[in-house]
């Protein structure tokens, strides 16, 4: 999928870059299967054709433990984030071999150690499903009794295509329902470690450097996919390219991302603001303390605290961010804006009358 902001789904999004002095992203979430093809030929001139798409989309890679990789090679080197590899370099070191904090770098295959219960999903496919998963809620069930229609629906879908095809088959919920893709993936499950840097390097800066641009670290680890035992041959990996994207030059960036709220009624976003992130931001705290002093209590702690411990600092600052730009009188104000727009060019076709109404429901839901 194609994107540009985030939300946690079994979905590919792709940002857009458009790379100069600063680097300033599009607007947007975008998925493979469907792209902005005119916005993006009447204001970059470009226009990805079905064949690139699905280059781009083959080469991403998910891993099971959270986050976005990328193919880089015909033999399965798959490149990530130090973050997204950490969980592997605590589970697989030892008291000998301390692959956080010394790093680690295979001098050949044979090196490579096997990551525990790590998976890698390939997006295969993307089949609509929306009006099977609508079909199965038949008229003046409840709530509940159309959540469980649904499920069963999707259950059974799942089951079907994995049986039929051997990949894994998730139906994916978009649009807050408004629309279901059957998502396929080819797993890999035999994956092993080829580099990590020390500690140090991959997280110079800190906390107080997290989302914090640009960061001078080296924020990567690189795995590689294997099958029955040998390198997986890759047909779809995107190209290493020393020198980096040139100043104007168009970016794509493909993965699995976090999720977006960008279609949230303002009463939703207001609760989110005043209630739900102040919560979560509390949580956090806490649980960054309570994590603190038992890992200073001794090294064994600290090593199995670690990654809670960044966790809950990626959340807590992430957060922040949330709440500072919601509370900025500008960002509301626009917010206010886009969705009164949007209400006004419903208001004039009758056959939006019932979507206008929901916006009531949904604030008398919040109050």
């Amino acid at each position: 999928m194609l994107t540009f902001r985030f939300r946690i789904y079994a979905i590919f999004p792709f940002f857009v870059v458009a790379t100069i002095s600063v680097a300033l992203a599009d607007e947007g979430m975008w998925l493979f299967n469907n792209p902005p093809l005119q916005q993006l030929k009447d204001k970059y001139q470009f226009e990805p054709t079905p064949e690139w798409l699905e280059h781009l989309q083959k080469s991403s890679v998910r891993f099971n433990s959270g986050g976005s990789g990328s193919f880089v090679s015909a033999d399965g080197l798959v490149i990530t984030n130090h973050h997204v590899g950490l969980d592997t370099l605590q589970k697989i070191s030892s008291e000998k071999n301390n692959y956080v904090r010394d790093g680690f770098q295979a001098k050949s295959r044979a090196e490579e150690p096997k990551a525990t219960d790590l998976e890698l999903n390939v997006l295969m496919s993307i089949e609509d499903v929306t009006e099977r998963v609508n079909g199965a809620v038949a008229p003046g069930l409840s709530g509940e009794e159309a959540s469980k229609a649904r499920g069963n629906a999707i259950a059974q879908i799942e089951k079907e295509s994995k049986d039929k095809t051997g990949l894994r088959s998730d139906v994916v919920t978009l649009y807050q329902g408004g629309v279901y893709n059957l998502y396929r993936y080819k797993r890999y499950d035999d994956v092993r470690l080829v580099f990590a840097p020390e500690e140090q390097i991959a997280f110079y800066g800190g906390d107080p450097d997290n989302f914090e641009y640009p960061r001078f670290d080296l924020d990567i680890c690189i795995f590689r996919a294997y099958e029955n035992g040998q390198p997986a041959k890759i047909e779809h990996f995107l190209k290493w390219n020393t020198k980096g994207p040139a100043d104007g030059e168009l970016t794509f960036v493909s993965g699995h991302p976090g999720r977006t709220d960008r279609q949230l009624t303002t009463s939703e976003l207001a609760e989110t603001r005043d209630v739900e992130i102040p919560y979560l931001l509390s949580m956090y705290n806490r649980r960054e303390v309570l994590l603190d002093a038992f890992a200073k209590r001794s090294f064994e702690n600290a090593r199995r605290a670690q990654q809670d411990i960044r966790g809950v600092e990626n959340n807590r600052k992430r957060y922040d961010g949330y709440v500072a730009a919601l509370l900025d009188p500008e960002v509301w104000s626009s917010i206010e804006a886009r969705e009164q727009k949007l209400r006004e060019a419903m208001s004039g076709t009758p056959e939006y009358k019932g979507t206008l109404a929901a916006f009531d429901r949904i604030k008398h839901a919040q109050d």
